[in-house]
């Protein structure tokens, strides 16, 4: 079995396990080949735990969770130094950010200084400490989940921590037919441990790859920047796109189309993508996400695509 079609199996599933929310697992996989981390929000409940551990467990990535709470500290996620009494010399002890794919559970119940721990590790994959730089283990990909804002004892994630994540998504309730099959069905945690891994890293790796090396004509990229064009001229932000959110739709673009098994990005690779790679990077002075993807949804609706 090709490693594209391992890709195929490994999707099918993780729909096994969290149903009815096919379109979801194809964006989180999507992102996971635009080598991009995700950020869920939801209410508790919604099943983003059991999703983290399906794709650890179905890609046969070393998983690792932290609780984010008020009282964590960063070197509880980074890691720090001891002093070996035998040896008199300081010895590394690393944090649970040393790991393939991280569940960051609850991300904006931390402090901002805790939540800026993750920064150099997502962009860089690596982290610093005491001036020494340790890279992390590839594939590296972070699953965070965060409460609504309105709930208490939340911090709002600063805009340069939004930007770390390639995608926002919500999970949201299932369908009522879903919903009944998952209230019949076998408990989740029993699935879970029944999850063979179909990947590996080194299959992720080449995957993620492949993904980059699509192509992607001038048509499409115009395409991009006149989207982009169009979120800046919106009276509805304070601010559009950066360049930098441009480079992340097409790299998700390149990574859906590679999962179409298409070797160039088409407009509607771009189309799919857009709104979840971008609602989170749009400043309104309303936070309601609902009314964000309606206007991303009306923009979408209203550019066209060039000939």
């Amino acid at each position: 079995m090709s490693n594209i079609e391992k890709l195929k199996a490994a999707s099918e599933q993780i729909k096994k396990i969290i149903i009815g929310k096919d379109e979801i697992i194809d964006l989180a996989m999507i992102c996971l080949l635009a080598r991009g981390h995700i950020l869920f929000e939801d209410l508790p409940g919604a099943g983003k735990t059991t999703l983290a551990k399906a794709f650890a467990a179905t890609l046969g990535l070393q998983f690792g969770r932290v609780q984010f709470t008020s009282d964590l500290l960063p070197a509880d996620i980074i890691g720090f130094s001891v002093l070996n009494q035998h040896t008199q010399e300081l010895t590394f002890n690393t944090g649970a950010i040393f790991v393939q794919l991280l569940l960051a559970d609850e991300i904006n119940r931390a402090s901002p200084k805790s939540q800026s721990a993750l920064l150099e590790a997502m962009e860089e994959r690596q982290v610093t400490v005491e001036q020494e730089t340790r890279p992390l283990p590839e594939p590296f990909f972070v699953i965070a989940t965060q409460n609504p804002l309105e709930q208490v004892g939340t911090y709002p994630l600063p805009e340069s921590q939004l930007d770390r994540f390639l995608m926002r998504l919500s999970l949201g309730y299932p369908e009522q037919q879903a919903e009944i099959e998952i209230l019949r069905a076998t408990s989740r945690e029993v699935l879970l441990k029944e999850i063979k891994p179909i990947l590996d890293s080194a299959a992720i790796l080449d995957l993620q790859k492949q993904a980059n090396e699509v192509q992607i004509s001038a048509h499409c990229a115009e395409y991009v920047q006149k989207l982009l064009t169009a979120t800046r001229e919106s009276n509805f932000f304070i601010r559009g796109l950066s360049t930098r959110a441009g480079l992340g739709v097409i790299r998700a673009a390149k990574a859906a189309a590679f999962l179409d098994t298409e070797n160039a990005v088409l407009p509607r690779h771009i189309q799919k993508v857009f709104p979840a790679v971008v609602a989170h990077r749009l400043p309104t002075r309303s936070s309601d996400l609902q009314n964000v993807e309606k206007e991303v949804l009306s923009i979408l609706e209203n550019t066209a695509v060039p000939l």
